[in-house]
């Protein structure tokens, strides 16, 4: 049996030519060194030491070993590298990698926080320090693209989506979502994006209990955010697309109030199916036509009896085939402000849906709800630690335009440019990473590293 202390292993028999020795005998080695990317990306940003300036620290001066920054860079960048427990602080600890992003000599310097530490660190952090960490992250995010964009603007839209996080022990405000079937939290996270690009750059992300509705705070978060966006784009009109888990009255009155265009879904009633029958019978009889699935759009003028006024409502009419099944209603509805034809209206609802995928991002690549803290102010901060890794990663990902690895999601950009051999050589006058001469993705980590202020 293989244990820590064997220090090379033989591979042999008749799938090799000869015999291999696998050897654990390169000193100061990494294999993470392309995490050296994402200290330039923060470093251009400032980020951590943005972040780590709102934290107290109420240690002894003389006792510290670890600085908050130290902590806060050290579960970023880990975060970043794959790393998403405390717990793989044990394996990190002597990494030389990872003690040079965090700014101490790989060879002598001083060793990674242990997973105590670090616990207390993340359990440490109350609820005024988190609220000012949120507006840094924000603000990082759209001082960003206000100086990319030199402050202009023509349209910004805000995508809010919430998201189960499934909890296995005695956290505090983890209760059972009946929707979810499974006892969780529900956070929030907020993306932007600018004029008709793609890209969709994540700015909030707010832990829940899991029994909040989707629209709880909802209002107090879009203040926030639309004061920064109107400061940084005066000139910006600002649309907002939801889900039908914010079809408030009161969010609709919000929007309005405030000049904001929105296009949020509605969940079906009786009222608006009766008003779709139309549309559904043209629907049910192209599709019987054509044999394939038919939609038409149409549109109509709506009030629920909570509202004091009526609103245009989008109605989709669709008739969904499958082979070997029976058709399939399926009427959608979008309450809206613009003026643009129904299907464009829809069309424009639909690409919200690559919110998803940022989602998808969070959670399967960076573990957003790897919420194990008994205390919920502790688990605000591991999601606020895990967006700002993702704040860094997807500035890379946008530096990347050109190459490889421009649409690439998380886990790859990981897997391409952060999980890279490393051996590390420190001189006098400078310090040497050794990367593999010959590795797939060597033009695009050239390409990134001379984006981030690296010199040929």
């Amino acid at each position: 049996m293989a244990t820590p202390c064997i220090t090379q292993l033989t591979f042999q028999g008749e799938e090799f030519p000869t015999r291999v020795v696998a050897r654990f005998d390169t000193p100061q080695s990494s294999s993470d060194g392309g995490a050296v990317l994402l200290k330039a990306v923060d470093a251009r940003l400032d980020l951590t030491a943005r972040l780590a300036a709102c934290l107290d620290d109420p240690r002894e001066p003389g006792k510290v070993l670890h600085e908050t920054i130290d902590l806060l860079r050290q579960r970023v960048f880990g975060l970043g590298c794959g790393y998403a427990d405390c717990n793989d602080a044990a394996r990190l600890t002597h990494d030389p990698i990872h003690k040079l992003v965090l700014g101490r000599d790989p060879v002598d310097g001083l060793g990674l926080a242990s997973q105590p530490t670090l616990s207390r660190f993340e359990n440490a952090v109350g609820p005024r320090e988190l609220l000012a960490m949120g507006h840094v992250l924000a603000d990082t995010v759209i001082e960003l693209h206000r100086w990319r964009l030199r402050g202009r603007a023509r349209r910004i839209t805000i995508d809010f989506d919430p998201t189960d996080d499934p909890t296995h022990g005695q956290q505090e405000f983890t209760f059972f979502n009946g929707h979810y079937d499974t006892w969780c939290y529900l956070p929030v996270v907020a993306t932007v994006t600018f004029n008709n690009e793609p890209a969709q750059y994540a700015v909030v992300a707010v832990l829940r209990h899991g029994n909040a509705p989707a629209s709880r705070g909802a209002r107090a978060l879009f203040w926030q955010l639309i004061q920064k966006l109107r400061t940084a784009f005066p000139k910006a009109r600002l649309r907002v697309r939801l889900d039908g888990g914010f079809a408030t009255p009161k969010l609709f009155a919000f929007f309005e109030r405030h000049d904001l265009e929105y296009v949020v879904a509605m969940a079906s009633n009786s009222r608006l199916e009766k008003r779709a029958r139309r549309l559904m019978g043209k629907a049910r009889m192209r599709s019987k036509a054509t044999g394939q699935t038919a939609h038409l759009y149409g549109e109509t003028r709506y009030a629920a009896k909570s509202w004091k006024r009526k609103r245009r409502v989008i109605i989709k009419a669709e008739v969904v085939r499958h082979p070997g099944r029976d058709p399939k209603n399926n009427p959608r509805f979008v309450v809206t402000n613009l003026p643009h034809t129904p299907e464009r209206v829809y069309a424009i609802y639909c690409e919200r849906g690559d919110m998803e995928n940022r989602l998808k991002e969070l959670h399967h690549g960076l573990e957003l709800d790897r919420t194990s803290c008994s205390r919920f102010w502790a688990n605000q901060l591991r999601m606020l630690l895990t967006l700002a890794a993702y704040v860094l990663l997807q500035d890379l990902r946008r530096r990347a335009a050109g190459t490889t690895c421009a649409d690439a999601q998380v886990s790859t950009l990981r897997e391409r440019l952060i999980k890279l051999a490393a051996r590390v050589e420190r001189s006098v006058r400078r310090i040497v990473l050794h990367l593999p001469r010959h590795f797939p993705w060597l033009s695009a980590w050239r390409h990134l590293a001379q984006a981030v202020g690296a010199r040929p």
